[in-house]
């Protein structure tokens, strides 16, 4: 073994890394022939190679010491301001995104590295209070822009651009492509028109903006990697039956799944009968299939979940009241960067947090005061969990705060 004096990482031996890389090859020809290679991977900076941190694995292992990654925990999956430690958290939905994608992955013979990367970050965009919080934003970003906002399209920014990650194209393009509102029987892969890597990345950076200006361009978003489209059936797999066990576990009305349908009667059915029919349909093919009977029931039951629980939130409290908090806050915070208050938590907690502590902190941050300022303050609103946005709420407008948790004992709680 020997020292690398320029970044004081210690080397393998040469002739256990040359054992290494022929088994890391040797697995990659093994892969299914639709399958991504690491080989392939494209970046907008050019990397050495290292077979301790093949090239997936390392946007794996990026995502997951970013300092947006921490958030997850606190970050509401569908129920906000309650007290119990049983229902979701955006970040157990990514890790059971990550393991049914990699067994459906692993089934296939995909490439595991590539799906876990685009789980562990599809979500990192999204708002405090969910997709509530996600729809409030977009609304006030788009009365002071004429912009969108989508948790999809930001968690490509954070790595992409803010954060300026250097990840692959590969890994961005399944993160930004994980949205699909609708259930779809076939999922097959829409590579980049591009040969070379610049010109793939212009089409990638074409359709970011177009989901900024065009409401429905996310809805028209298709992986270009087998993979992607695994963790684009996976993200769907994970919440809709887990976000029912919450509602029932909060006493919220809602109905099991529909009985005698292909889809099981409980969430271990499920998972279990939906996978086992995208592989059956999907081995060796260049697409992601369910039989139909399989698909409708999926988008069935989907739009059960959007009847009985997302859809009533924006009507009833504390949503009104976090909506109203969600634009005093926005106000307050875009006027202080205008005015470039730096005693501001935009500067404080946000900007001048998220650029210290790496080499190539000044220049992105002197580059990043150049954003718009909405943007910036998007940015930062979206960043924030649920307990930090409240606690800048007291903060920005001391002894104006309206809502509390309902605790474990509550009245409710305790039927």
């Amino acid at each position: 073994m020997r020292m690398d004096t320029k970044k004081k990482y210690l080397e393998l031996d040469p002739a256990v890394k040359e054992a290494v890389y022929a088994d890391l090859k040797k697995k990659q020809d093994e892969l299914c022939p639709h399958a991504t290679r690491d080989q392939y991977s494209l970046r907008r900076e050019k990397e050495t190679f290292r077979v301790q941190r093949p090239n997936f694995a390392k946007d794996c292992e990026r995502i997951l010491y970013c300092r947006y990654f921490n958030r997850y925990a606190d970050k509401t999956q569908v129920f906000s301001l309650y007290k119990n430690d049983d229902i979701t958290r955006r970040i157990l939905h990514v890790q059971l995104v990550s393991r049914i994608a990699r067994n459906i992955g692993r089934m296939l013979n995909l490439n595991l590295d590539l799906i876990e990367a685009i789980a562990l970050g599809h979500d990192l965009g999204h708002t405090p209070f969910g997709h509530a919080g996600e729809r409030f934003l977009s609304a006030i970003y788009r009365e002071n822009t004429g912009r969108y906002f989508n948790h999809n399209v930001h968690s490509a920014r954070i790595l992409d651009k803010v954060l300026s990650l250097n990840l692959s194209l590969q890994v961005l393009n399944g993160i930004l492509c994980h949205n699909g509102e609708k259930v779809s029987g076939e999922y097959r892969p829409h590579p980049y028109a591009s040969k070379d890597a610049e010109g793939m990345f212009s089409e990638f950076d074409r359709q970011i903006e177009a989901c900024y200006t065009d409401e429905g361009a996310t809805g028209r978003l298709v992986p270009a990697t087998l993979e992607g489209c695994v963790v684009r059936l996976a993200d769907v797999i994970a919440y809709l039956g887990k976000d029912r066990q919450d509602a029932q576990i909060l006493k919220i009305d809602i109905t099991a799944f529909s009985e005698n349908n292909v889809l099981g009667s409980t969430n271990s059915d499920f998972i279990n009968n939906v996978i086992t029919n995208v592989v059956s349909n999907s081995y060796g093919k260049p697409y992601i299939k369910l039989d139909k009977e399989y698909a409708d029931a999926l988008a069935y039951e989907k739009q059960v979940n959007f009847k009985r629980i997302y859809e009533p939130q924006d009507k009833n409290e504390p949503y009104p009241t976090i909506r109203k908090m969600f634009e005093k806050v926005y106000a307050k915070l875009l006027q202080d960067f205008i005015d470039g208050d730096e005693r501001s938590p935009v500067f404080r907690h946000h900007i001048n947090h998220i650029f210290s502590g790496f080499a190539r902190a000044a220049g992105l941050k002197e580059q990043y005061l150049k954003e718009e300022p909405n943007q910036v303050v998007v940015d930062y609103i979206a960043s924030m969990t649920d307990d930090y946005f409240m606690d800048l709420y007291e903060y920005l407008f001391p002894g104006q705060q309206q809502l509390s948790y309902q605790s474990y004992f509550s009245a409710r709680n305790e039927k």
